[in-house]
């Protein structure tokens, strides 16, 4: 079997190994330049394929006639996405004479779109996966293929589901190979009903509101932990990026905020309820206590 492949992250290379492992003829692939700008803590997809051998290319976009031409000269019977970072057209999809396939980190119809890890976390999910699928003109919204399920600890990071969501994807496209090496493709149907779409994520949206629920607080802390940027607050002018904590207890009758409390540094919710500042940064050097402000005195 011929395949071309649109990969990157770590999904992407431990999907295009497994593709290697399981005997496919992958042609070529098409990946992105790494962005100087971003934290590249991922394997590089690029390598992986240089090292096996396979021509790559980094174009700006899928839509270039370029692609779309060496698409054409190789006749793949399968076109397959893992973790690329742009829409592929229908133009490009269509030239898979078997089918064109899309491994997403979500349990679809849940969370189609993009970042649906860290939404998961963030919405305080306590399951999420790995879901192959057909390629349709709307993201996420083909058929299903095959897909496995990956629990969420309670007080699991992005970063920690994220692994275990990569293994569960080389995991479901190693399952489903030995069915598509013959032509053959599982298709279950994809209820958009019985889930959401949901966009990207903006710096911005990585700022604690404090009148929030705790538990809120402590999800978007676990949802944008380090590999992520990091949930942020301002306190005068110091912006605190807080990177682990860990939900407490005891209901404080202070006004929402960060302060100083003995020998902790706390975050008051909205609902009297905190989290305990255990990792946290300000203006991008290690924090310390003395540049907080101490809890005043309740009665």
């Amino acid at each position: 079997m011929k395949a071309v492949v649109f990969a990157y992250h770590e999904v992407g290379a431990r999907c295009l190994q497994a593709l290697l492992d399981g005997g496919v003829d992958v042609q070529l692939v098409i990946t992105h330049t790494d962005d100087p700008n971003e934290r590249i803590w991922f394997t590089s997809v690029a390598e992986l394929a240089a090292k096996a051998g396979i021509p790559v290319i980094t174009p700006d976009s899928a839509s270039e006639p370029d692609v779309q031409q060496r698409i054409v000269a190789i006749a793949p019977d399968y076109i397959f996405s893992f973790y690329y970072r742009q829409m592929i057209p229908m133009s490009v999809l269509n030239l898979a004479k078997i089918a064109p396939l899309n491994m997403h980190g979500s349990l679809l119809p849940k969370y189609r779109g993009r970042v649906p890890i860290n939404w998961a976390v963030l919405h305080g999910e306590t399951v999420t996966g790995a879901t192959l699928h057909v390629m349709a003109e709307k993201p996420d919204a083909g058929d299903i293929v095959a897909q496995q399920a990956v629990a969420i600890g309670p007080h699991e990071t992005a970063g920690e589901v994220f692994a275990s969501v990569t293994a569960a994807a080389a995991q479901t496209l190693s399952g489903a190979l030995p069915q598509l090496l013959k032509g053959i493709v599982p298709r279950s149907p994809n209820n958009l009903a019985e889930g959401s779409y949901f966009g990207g994520r903006k710096p911005e949206d990585g700022r604690i509101h404090w009148q929030q629920t705790a538990q809120q607080v402590y999800n978007l802390i676990r949802a944008v932990a380090p590999p992520y940027p990091g949930a942020f607050s301002d306190l005068g002018n110091l912006r605190i990026t807080v990177n682990a904590a860990r939900p407490l207890d005891t209901p404080f009758d202070l006004s929402p905020g960060i302060y100083r409390l003995n020998d902790k540094a706390i975050g008051v919710c909205g609902d009297k309820m905190a989290v305990e500042l255990t990792e946290f940064l300000v203006d991008g050097a290690p924090g310390t206590l003395g540049l907080l402000p101490e809890a005043p005195a309740t009665h």
